[in-house]
């Protein structure tokens, strides 16, 4: 098992900047990919990137491709999400969360795809 704690949330204004940081504790962290979510009130949880345990491959939802980029440190425990160019219409709640290695990442994973989940950090960008 592997447990999670997002950070690095909070109120931005339209086009800044912010970083998510997530750390792992308990099993290896290589034996992991990663992804991060997004979850706005009152709609489901959409996955946002993902990271192959590797750190090699890396996959984007549309919304969010060319502004945000997910990172890993496999030596830190450590997954990262660099968000720029913040629109308001990225204010979520937004999660990390872990499954085994090996699972495709041709595209993004779904929600159900991942067994372990961090307990989320609100971002809020203002307009």
């Amino acid at each position: 098992q592997v447990q999670l704690v997002e950070s690095g949330g909070g109120l931005v204004q339209a086009g800044g900047s912010l970083r998510l940081s997530c750390a792992a504790s308990g099993d290896t962290f290589s034996n992991y990919d990663m992804g991060w979510f997004r979850q706005a009130p009152g709609k489901e949880r959409d996955a946002v990137a993902a990271i192959r345990w590797s750190g090699v491959s890396t996959v984007y939802a549309d919304s969010v491709k060319g502004r945000f980029t997910i990172s890993r440190d496999n030596a830190k425990n450590m997954v990262y999400l660099q968000m720029n160019s913040l629109k308001p219409e990225d204010t979520a709640v937004y999660y990390c969360a872990a499954r085994l290695k090996g699972g495709s990442l041709y595209r993004l994973p779904a929600p159900v795809f991942y067994a372990y989940w961090g307990q989320g950090t609100q971002v809020t960008v203002s307009s």
